[in-house]
């Protein structure tokens, strides 16, 4: 589609939107796995741009930091900024209008980059569904290159859940992280597993602020094994950063902690609950199958250099 035959304004966003956010919202979820970010609480929405047209919200982006690299890593691993970017339905081809929002997002990226640490580089990042061909098409377009590709799973809470048991020699408890310093221990263990895409305290704040979150872990004495983090969105469950450190890997402990994961969920009358696997990871998709998971969607994710 050509530029709009109206004006188009765009600014961020602000309290009276909520309306016309709604209307968004229920419009681009019709299809079901469209990808559609929430503005999150009132400090955020300077990150989070709209558009009107004739009075009519007709597209909202924005960018968030998804993960920051600790000092002493690798130079070679990159910060990330993700955007989403998503028009009315029936404006998804319309680059014009895209191109527009784009344009304040890519100058808030940059912004946001100058705060973080210097000494390594930032990626700018966009997840969509697989079945979003025009929006996917129009990053591929500005240069965007294909990062990787990963599954939503899929649990059912009302089907049985296994009972299993740990080894004697480990002990499984639910970890508040109530203090910095553990806060610190987490975040190091997660860079560990994941040194490419580290967390960053400022994620872990926001997980930890969600409804009914929680952080179930196994030790070895005093030593941290495995674990994962749980919470509610909307009316489902949530499982992230599921891990066992390398010397303890099969030995059941990713198991036994999807089980507790999974039993806490269900034990707050959360009907179903979803994870994200990379379509690559043969070994992780076997392990969630095991415990009743299924593949439900596919997200596509692609990134450019911010320089």
């Amino acid at each position: 589609m050509s530029k709009s035959s109206t004006e188009i304004f765009i600014r961020n966003f602000q309290h009276g939107d909520m309306p016309s956010l709604g209307e968004l919202y229920q419009s681009v979820t019709v299809k079901e796995n469209a990808t559609f970010w929430w503005v999150g609480d009132e400090d955020n929405w300077g990150n989070v741009y709209c558009a009107f047209e004739d009075g009519k919200m007709v597209a909202k982006g924005q960018v968030s930091i998804i993960n920051v690299v600790p000092p002493g890593r690798s130079k070679e691993n990159n910060h990330s900024i993700y955007i989403n970017l998503k028009t009315v339905p029936e404006r998804e081809n319309d680059i014009s209008l895209l191109d527009n929002v784009y344009q304040y997002l890519f100058i808030r990226a940059n912004q946001i980059k100058e705060t973080l640490p210097k000494e390594y580089g930032t990626i700018l990042c966009v997840g969509n569904d697989s079945t979003e061909t025009a929006n996917n098409q129009f990053f591929i377009q500005k240069g965007y290159l294909h990062l990787n590709s990963l599954y939503r799973m899929k649990r059912d809470l009302n089907e049985p859940i296994p009972e299993l048991k740990l080894q004697e020699e480990f002990q499984f408890s639910n970890w508040k992280m109530g203090t910095s310093s553990e806060e610190r221990d987490y975040l190091d263990i997660e860079a560990e597993i994941w040194p490419d895409t580290p967390l960053g305290l400022n994620r872990l704040s926001e997980y930890k602020n969600s409804k009914l979150w929680t952080s179930m872990v196994i030790r070895q004495f005093e030593t941290i094994v495995g674990g994962l983090m749980a919470w509610e969105v909307e009316d489902h469950g949530v499982i992230e950063d599921v891990y066992v450190r390398e010397p303890w890997r099969k030995r059941g402990i990713a198991k036994f902690l999807l089980t507790q994961a999974l039993r806490y969920l269900k034990a707050n009358q959360l009907q179903y609950a979803n994870l994200m696997v990379l379509t690559t990871n043969k070994s992780a998709l076997s392990l969630y199958e095991s415990v009743g998971f299924c593949a439900d969607k596919e997200e596509i994710r692609y990134f450019t250099k911010l320089d």
